[in-house]
């Protein structure tokens, strides 16, 4: 019999990033590469262990402008292009080190590995919706949902409707992505703040995450730590991250991710190939970018790129059978020793960015895969699960109210409110005042209830927390401004539009082709709660 739980839990979330209006946007290459670094490997990962007889439990949130982007086909047609062009370079890499020794070795994987990927897009007819769909309707995964555009919620709590938006529209578009409601969320960057636990109650939802500081400094203090979830007042769980498991993975200094063996993220075929040899493979300018081959291994420590060693996936692999058998190893004397100290099966909460895992780690799905197969068939110390099945078996849970916290730098709200980001603020706060009044509104004709749809879709879309959190950290800071502005400039245009009486109809069209997440929006979600 187990004495305790560990809960993987993946986040899985891209920026609604969609250009009809161009033929080439770098930033829509975002999604490309999570499809074929992350997605697809983690579908085949769970496809394996479906098949071997392992009963996995896993979580994962899969967020309103993540799955938008993966049924639209504009971008499936276009992931299918660069999917293409990604295996024409690959058999150009397996005949140009056809005599190469080592590269040969590493070029043959690269196009077999590309290959899987193409039979595992085809097989589920491009649509990786369905692909997740089924392992959720197999209970073997629990998806969750996120915010509707993954707004920071503590900085807009000051327009309660501007929060419930973000909720609601998430919730009716889980449903009708997956056909049945949400159990549970993720807040946005952990962020959470007291009393948004009332909302989520409202909307049907049954849990959420926070960092371990939100539940360790809840009121009264919790019994049992971040080791077992709280319940709040309207009686929505939480559930705390564990900062001993997710140091492990996370951390620069002692994560897996950072061993000799594993390959370099930063060294690319884009940038090491002969220019005119990689010319149609870089961007259409020209200028030369990842492209998603990569030939050499970390190597050690403070060496420059150009020292790096060619990578082995074979002695990488063996490591990776390794690190999962050592986070089990320490999730098992983990859990022994919380048992002793509670009495009670402890669980242990482990949430990851799911891009770490196969984007950032290349073997981070290789990971995965072990991990899952070690705790199934080499111990019985704990239980994989998932969040909703835990609640299930565990209905009693003590009452506190969590503290307000992320799981950003400092904890707490810093990394989304500083000297680069500071001044979209006052912008976003107007704009949901103007929302907020647009909702009492009934519209006069189609267009005018078109137009109000379309100033709530730009605000949520302006709300991401991703452009403050990309400002930020310095990349791709141009683009970050560019749809925080872009966004609220449209959001403007139809709020003096509409007050005027003067809609554009032509121009509303147009808007609605381009910023097309949420079609089946009703404004009147941002009316007085």
């Amino acid at each position: 019999m187990s004495i305790g739980y560990v809960a993987l839990v993946l986040h899985a979330h891209l920026p609604f990033v969609r250009h009809p209006e161009s033929d080439y946007v770098l930033e829509e290459e975002w999604l490309y590469e999570a499809i074929t670094e992350t997605y697809i490997p983690l579908i085949q990962v769970f496809e394996g262990l479906k098949r071997d007889g392992v009963d996995f439990k896993i979580t994962m949130s899969m967020t309103p402008p993540l799955c938008s982007m993966l049924a639209d086909p504009l971008l499936q047609e276009r992931y299918d292009e660069h999917l293409a062009q990604l295996e024409e370079l690959a058999e150009l890499e397996v005949e140009r080190h056809a005599h190469s020794g080592h590269m040969k070795y590493l070029a043959e994987h690269n196009a077999k590995e590309f290959n899987a990927v193409r039979n595992t897009w085809e097989k589920y007819d491009r649509n990786l919706i369905t692909a997740f769909k089924q392992f959720l309707d197999s209970n073997n995964l629990e998806i969750i949902t996120c915010g509707a555009t993954h707004g920071y919620l503590p900085l807009m709590k000051m327009y309660p409707q501007a929060v419930w938006a973000q909720i609601q529209v998430a919730c009716e578009h889980y449903e009708k992505t997956f056909g049945r409601p949400a159990k549970g969320i993720w807040l946005p960057e952990c962020a959470y703040y007291e009393g948004v636990e009332r909302m989520l109650a409202d909307a049907g939802l049954r849990y959420f995450l926070t960092d371990g500081h939100g539940i360790l400094y809840a009121r009264p203090r919790p019994r049992y730590g971040s080791y077992a979830p709280i319940f709040t007042e309207p009686g929505v769980a939480a559930f705390g991250r564990d900062h001993e498991s997710s140091q492990q993975v996370w951390s620069s200094e002692v994560g897996y991710p950072g061993a000799v063996e594993y390959r370099e993220f930063y060294r690319d075929l884009g940038w090491d190939a002969d220019y005119e040899y990689i010319k149609p493979y870089v961007m259409p300018n020209g200028q030369r970018k990842n492209v998603g081959i990569k030939y050499h291994k970390i190597t050690g420590k403070g060496l420059g790129l150009g020292d790096k060693q060619l990578y082995d996936p074979y002695w990488a692999r063996e490591k990776t059978t390794e690190h999962a058998a050592n986070f089990v190893y320490n999730r098992e004397r983990q859990v022994e020793h919380l048992f002793g100290i509670m009495h009670r099966p402890p669980i242990v909460v482990s949430p990851y960015d799911a891009e770490l895992f196969g984007h950032w780690w290349y073997e981070g799905p290789w990971f995965i895969d072990y991990l899952f197969r070690k705790a199934w068939f080499d111990q019985d110390t704990f239980e994989m699960t998932h969040l909703a099945d835990y609640l299930r078996k565990h209905p009693t849970q003590q009452v506190c109210r969590p503290s307000q916290s992320s799981w950003g730098y400092k904890g707490f709200h810093e990394y989304w409110l500083n000297e680069t980001n500071a001044w979209i603020y006052p912008h976003l706060h107007k704009a949901a005042e103007r929302m907020i009044d647009l909702a009492k509104r009934e519209p006069a004709d189609e267009l005018e209830w078109r137009a109000l749809n379309q100033a709530a879709r730009e605000l949520l879309l302006a709300q991401s927390s991703d452009w403050a959190f990309i400002m930020r950290t310095g990349t791709m800071v141009p683009y970050a401004i560019r749809r925080t502005r872009s966004h609220l400039m449209r959001f403007n245009k139809l709020y003096e539009d509409l007050n005027h009486g003067k809609v554009d109809s032509g121009w509303v069209e147009k808007v609605e082709a381009i910023d097309n997440i949420f079609p089946d929006i009703n404004y009147r979600v941002y009316r007085p709660l």
